[in-house]
């Protein structure tokens, strides 16, 4: 299914972080309070079977109380199909632990790895041998581009990529529609 290959390389390489540990977790909790709120946009598959599909998802963003960290719930559709989808990712020392759907023991990814910087996160996917990244970038206060990369041959080759907006008031106090 058009799923099976979002799900396998959907929700990176860990960077080194320079910051104090205190001051890493307040710019980590600061980009992970800008991603609260409500998120839609058209994503593409660009490469393997499935290159060229095209869909769309709406995600729910959130932050937990407590640690950096973030959780994201919403659907993906292709046409008439739709998918849920989840990420669940908190800090657990120095870096960050999660997992995308129901991890890797399920249909879903581990997340194993992760850093944070101003406008940025990328999380290390894992599941059995296959490895990948997620990065998502904050364009602004009202745009998130996504890339979901995998690794083949030592190389990190994007596989999905997203362009979500927001389409609520958290960040602007505006509405767009």
């Amino acid at each position: 299914m058009i799923f099976r290959a979002f799900s396998l390389a959907a929700c990176v390489v860990a960077a080194g972080m320079t910051a104090s540990p205190v001051e890493a977790r307040d710019t980590d909790q600061r980009f992970f309070q800008r991603i609260e709120g409500s998120w839609s946009g058209p994503g593409e598959i660009v490469a393997g079977k499935y290159k060229g599909t095209k869909f769309t998802c709406d995600f729910k963003g959130a932050t937990p109380n407590g640690s950096p960290g973030m959780s994201l719930d919403g659907t993906c559709r292709v046409g008439v199909f739709s998918q849920q989808m989840s990420a669940r990712v908190t800090r657990g020392g120095r870096s960050y632990k999660g997992s995308f759907l129901d991890g890797a023991a399920g249909k879903g990814l581990d997340i194993v790895a992760g850093s944070v910087s101003r406008d940025r996160v990328v999380f290390t996917l894992n599941r059995k041998q296959l490895n990948g990244a997620m990065l998502a970038r904050l364009a602004g206060d009202n745009n998130m581009r996504i890339t979901i990369s995998v690794k083949v041959d030592k190389k990190l080759v994007p596989v999905i990529g997203m362009d979500l907006n927001r389409v609520d008031s958290v960040a602007t106090g505006t509405v767009k529609r």
